[in-house]
């Protein structure tokens, strides 16, 4: 997991060579972004060799590998490869890592990256670019805006039709109570700024103090500060500031934001331990807003969000009054191999690190509201993980609130009114003595 080799093999004498070998300390991303060029004699290959996730192009007689993206900015996604133009397409977001654009360059690399997304749609811009790269079907979104699909023409981003506008969704949520939205960064120190957002009630009078809940995930999978539509995470967040809740999430270190190599690594070895002390540093910033009541302040997330939670419940209890998790890793020992060995070695040479990164290891410090929430059928997070965590807080006689939801999967969204009855749960949880 820290050395990926291509290798060229003859299928006449099943004879094999290495053209290029890519090594990192931390970790390599399974990538999919090789293009072959000049009749199969080159291949473009992505890399963080320079600190930076870069397109090379990599000749098949030498495995040289040439920049064709130069600059301190990360390539998020390869788009396209037009070769009889001479041109890349690819996703970037240079200066605001919450949003996503297309840009091209030249495959030679002569060239500076040419934004072709409009400059007056900020958001989340997604493409599936036909051969030959003069027309693409374009999704966008943003922040509490739902998707519209065009076709459009390139490199002019021209739009030709719109075949899905989304009119009525769009329709329905203008109708609703909505506050202000905001992207911003907060200062943890040590030169360290995190990004968030913030959902504010439809009636926000900053002379009040209200109840705040944290959204968390935190993991090297996924950011939760995107500036792109949320579905029924952002709707269910919109519900709760209409019954008077500020949502704030903010994005920890080690998440995949287009932020540099040394941003996303520098968890290695250490998830749930640097992550949850980003989390804390930035929660202590944000309870220091005048409307904030520090008294009332509440974390949930699924997933590795689930085990972020319960993570910061455990370790900062004089932060955080309430936790819901769902579908939590509560020891790192019980997860894939192929994902938790990738960020934090094998068990055998980082046991403190996998043993301090887990919730369970810190159960002693609950002293808040804990409902968890679990999948029986869960294939993803076993269901061993909760239980194993029920054990450890009925041993240190600990209170906590418990859902198991029988034989749905980690989306728990199987059967009859399953995600309905799980938001409710989630919703009247607040509501009741917890906030």
């Amino acid at each position: 997991q820290n050395t990926n080799r291509v290798m060229l093999a003859a299928a006449e004498t099943g004879e094999v060579s290495t053209v290029l070998t890519e090594q990192d300390e931390a970790w390599l991303d399974v990538g999919n972004d090789l293009r072959w060029l000049n009749s199969g004699k080159e291949f473009t290959w992505v890399s963080e060799r320079d600190g930076w996730r870069h397109v090379y192009r990599v000749s098949m007689d030498d495995g040289h590998p040439i920049l064709i993206t130069p600059g301190d900015f990360d390539v998020i996604s390869v788009e396209a490869v037009d070769q009889p133009g001479n041109w890349l397409y690819f996703i970037a977001s240079p200066s605001n890592p919450t949003q996503r654009y297309l840009y091209r360059t030249a495959l030679d690399g002569h060239t500076e990256p040419e934004r072709l997304t409009p400059a007056d749609t900020a958001g989340t811009h997604g493409y599936d670019i036909a051969p030959g790269a003069s027309w693409a079907f374009h999704t966008y979104s943003s922040f509490g805006t739902p998707p519209v699909v065009n076709v459009v023409r390139l490199p002019s981003h021209e739009i030709a039709r719109t075949p899905v506008t989304n009119a009525a969704l769009h329709e329905n949520l203008s109708a609703l109570e909505r506050g202000t939205v905001e992207f911003f960064r907060v200062d943890i120190g040590q030169g360290v700024e995190l990004d968030g957002w913030r959902m504010t009630p439809p009636d926000f009078d900053p002379t009040k103090r209200y109840p705040i809940l944290f959204h968390v995930y935190g993991e090297p999978a996924g950011q939760t500060v995107l500036d792109r539509w949320g579905g029924d995470r952002y709707l269910w967040h919109l519900l709760l500031t209409q019954r008077g809740y500020l949502v704030v999430s903010v994005d920890n270190r080690g998440t995949p934001a287009p932020r540099g190599r040394a941003w996303r690594k520098i968890v290695y070895r250490q998830i749930g331990i640097l992550a949850s002390a980003d989390q804390a540093a930035a929660a202590r910033t944000i309870l220091e807003w005048p409307y904030v009541d520090p008294a009332r302040v509440g974390i949930w997330g699924w997933s590795g969000g689930g085990s972020m939670t319960l993570n910061m419940l455990f370790r900062h209890p004089e932060i955080y009054q309430t936790g819901m998790s769902v579908a939590p890793v509560t020891n790192q020992r019980f997860y894939d191999t192929i994902y938790q060995e990738r960020y934090m070695g094998l068990p055998t040479d980082n046991e403190a690190g996998f043993t301090n990164g887990s919730p369970i290891t810190h159960v002693d410090g609950l002293e808040g509201n804990l409902l968890l929430v679990h999948g029986t059928g869960d294939d993803n997070v076993h269901y061993q993980s909760s239980e194993a965590l029920v054990n450890a807080l009925i041993e240190k006689n600990k209170v906590f609130t418990m859902m198991a939801y029988p034989n749905r999967t980690h989306a728990i969204r199987e059967g009859k009114n399953t995600s309905r009855h799980l938001f409710e749960l989630l919703t009247r949880y607040l509501e009741g003595p917890s906030l």
